[in-house]
């Protein structure tokens, strides 16, 4: 994590990403809004350099803080 330099609370919304969650089934999961879930899921994919949520995902399962 410490290598893409993500917050803890994108560090809570990464999983959630890698699950295959939507922003709004994201946002009730974390009680906060789809708006703010989309900031840190733009955030956390211009961090790992990332054109695609799936593409996201892909690098947090191989190089990143989630593992399978």
């Amino acid at each position: 994590a410490a290598e893409f330099g993500l917050t803890n609370r994108e560090l809570e919304v990464l999983p959630l990403i890698v699950a295959g969650r939507t922003n709004a089934e994201i946002a009730e999961a974390l009680v906060i809004s789809p708006r703010t879930v989309g900031i840190h899921v733009s955030r956390i994919m211009q961090k790992l350099g990332a054109a695609r949520r799936t593409e996201a995902a892909d690098i947090a399962r191989r190089r990143g803080p989630i593992r399978d």
